[in-house]
């Protein structure tokens, strides 16, 4: 448990959040929370296992790993060396993609199932006829919620490419992040010095946070969106 009070702030400096937003969205004390971060009390097994589901590590991590090191390290997929499980679904032919739909009713489960089949083939799906779009790129539609792309409004749908090589990402475009803490995430992003993401939001309003490439499991490339909302 030596690491546990230096992982809990640098978790939280992650995210830019105080201490009492932490607490709050984890749904614990902020006095007692505090004295975690300050070393002077150990959580119990419930709220270890809270602490263990916001931040979107294993409690094995948050005990026994010195994470702001851990984070530093170069993942071994970073060049899309690695395989991804991507599943896809094709048309009756099976020689051509469909893209799939991830509503925004669907983005939770999508965290939980992007590399289930099974998952993939139950979401809504169709064809994209744009001359802009490759036969030979994969793609899928996200629906957004929230204004920190603004003028991109909340509920718009974001076409995205696949980007396999994470190094090879066009800083010029916005992104989805598939994330397993904050889930789908909309941002223009940018890989650091110390190999972490950082995601900027076109709303200044929103500050920039970063985060570690460990916690990423897709990257997709936005090339277009579709909204229903005029100015």
């Amino acid at each position: 448990m030596q690491y546990l009070s230096d992982n809990l702030i640098y978790l939280r400096s992650l995210r830019n959040q105080t201490p009492k937003q932490i607490a709050e969205h984890c749904h614990i004390n902020v006095s007692t929370y505090r004295k975690y971060e300050k070393g002077k009390s150990l959580p119990r097994i419930g709220n270890l296992l809270k602490l263990s589901h916001c931040f979107g590590r294993t409690v094995d991590e948050l005990l026994n790993l010195h994470l702001q090191e851990a984070d530093k390290q170069t993942p071994d997929n970073l060049k899309g060396e690695k395989i991804r499980i991507l599943p896809i679904v094709v048309d009756e032919t099976e020689e051509n993609e469909h893209v799939s739909l991830v509503p925004i009713k669907a983005a939770a489960g999508y965290t939980a199932g992007y590399a289930d089949a099974e998952f993939i083939a139950d979401l809504p799906r169709f064809s994209l006829p744009f001359a802009e779009l490759s036969n030979h790129r994969t793609y899928r539609v996200f629906q957004i919620e929230g204004d920190s792309m603004l003028p991109v409004k909340a509920g718009s749908y974001i076409i995205c490419e696949y980007i396999q090589n994470w190094e090879k990402l066009n800083m010029k475009q916005p992104h989805i992040i598939i994330t397993k803490d904050d889930g789908v995430v909309f941002k223009r992003i940018h890989i650091n010095e110390q190999n972490m993401l950082e995601l900027e939001s076109d709303n200044k309003e929103f500050d920039t946070y970063t985060l570690p490439l460990n916690q990423v499991m897709e990257i997709w490339q936005a090339r277009g969106y579709v909204s229903f909302e005029f100015d």
